[in-house]
């Protein structure tokens, strides 16, 4: 008996989600990394809000479908408008200028792990001195998995948030050309990473991150990216059946902290590439 889906008509629906998890993750990422001319032209450019509203267009029909519900029964049990929250953002890109982006990231993130926002998943939780460099040696054991690795050029830790997210969208769009060559294999050993990474890392934390941003810039850019990756999140881990994080999570303590900062911002505007075999 054929698997449903093996079915070219199926296997078509689940690349086009896939695409689109990709689209959400990659612009989420991008607005979270240090804003550059370039990057600031992306979200304002005309053809930006089409493909995030199509992208959005495509996981909301998909989740209608499938009538998702979180693994575990809790109070945050609510219906998902991913379109809505993509509208909601998009009004924000507009009225935006490159100086004022630049102002409101600066007054959120600082230079510091401990701004207004802390953008570092492991800078979350109440672990032990020394389960830092673990997490962040787990967290690169995963880049290096699919040949990816931090720009040098970045000087910016793994465990920040747009790092994290571009290597969701990395592996989105490795799952979307697996449905396409019809590769079962490299789909399977996809979506065991992007389960075990959003499980263990970003959405153990990213909601919490999410909640700072909303609580910290109520009513601008940020606030509505927010609402956004909070919801994203929460439907990712509905879907792949994982028990989605707190949305209030402490800082370890700052006495614990062994783990150098950023020193430097890079001309890049991404922060994960794919490294060339050796």
């Amino acid at each position: 008996m054929t698997h449903p889906d093996t079915e070219p008509e199926r296997r078509q629906q689940l690349r086009d989600e896939a695409v689109g998890r990709s689209v959400l993750y990659g612009f989420m990422s991008l607005a979270l990394h240090s804003p550059t001319p370039e990057t600031y032209a992306q979200f304002s450019s005309g053809d930006t809000p089409r493909v995030l509203r199509e992208a959005a267009s495509v996981i909301g029909d998909a989740t209608a479908a499938q009538q998702l519900k979180p693994a575990v029964p809790s109070s945050d049990d609510k219906a998902i408008d991913i379109a809505a929250r993509v509208n909601d953002w998009i009004q924000t890109f507009q009225p935006l200028t490159l100086d004022q982006l630049l102002d409101f990231q600066g007054k959120l993130f600082g230079h510091t792990a401990r701004g207004l926002v802390c953008p570092y998943e492991t800078e979350y939780g109440q672990e032990a001195l020394f389960q830092q460099p673990r997490q962040l040696a787990a967290i690169t054991g995963f880049y290096h998995a699919f040949g990816l690795a931090p720009r040098n050029s970045e000087r910016e830790r793994v465990d920040h948030v747009s790092c994290e997210l571009e290597f969701l969208e990395f592996l989105s769009l490795k799952e979307a050309y697996a449905l396409e060559s019809g590769d079962g294999d490299m789909r399977a050993e996809t979506c065991k990473a992007t389960r075990l990474f959003l499980k263990d890392h970003v959405g153990r934390f990213g909601r919490a991150f999410a909640r700072s941003l909303q609580e910290q810039d109520s009513m601008g850019f940020f606030a509505r990216l927010g609402d956004l990756l909070y919801d994203s999140i929460s439907l990712e881990c509905r879907r792949l059946q994982i028990e989605a994080g707190p949305p209030l999570l402490r800082l370890r303590s700052a006495e614990e902290d062994g783990v150098p900062m950023a020193c430097g911002q890079g001309s890049e505007s991404d922060l994960v590439q794919l490294e060339v075999p050796g």
